[in-house]
């Protein structure tokens, strides 16, 4: 996270998301990116550097996935099901083919 010194304000969030698979070989698909922020002291839900929690930021990172009518939560299960399918979809083309000779 970057934020301002002289108030706490945050602006910027780097995030990733990785969903792997157990096992060996691990298989994995990542997801990640910045959000932009516009910090406010002055609004009501202003929550300065210092004080922030792991969750308030999540929250913000969540929030930024939603489309359409979609709340934060339906939205984080929206991204975290579609790197879980091309996990899945890694596992199962590895699995449709054998390596090795015939005798």
């Amino acid at each position: 996270m970057t934020h301002k010194d002289s108030d706490g304000g945050v602006f910027l969030v780097y995030w990733s998301l990785i969903a792997q698979s157990d096992g060996t070989p691990s298989y994995s698909a990542q997801e990640g990116g910045k959000l932009q922020c516009t910090a406010n002291p002055s609004a009501s839900d202003y929550i300065a550097y210092a004080d922030l929690k792991e969750s308030d930021v999540l929250g913000w990172v969540y929030d930024s996935f939603k489309e359409g009518d979609e709340t934060a939560a339906e939205a984080k299960k929206r991204i975290e099901d579609e790197r879980t399918a091309k996990v899945q979809g890694q596992i199962d083309r590895a699995t449709a083919n054998s390596d090795g000779v015939p005798w």
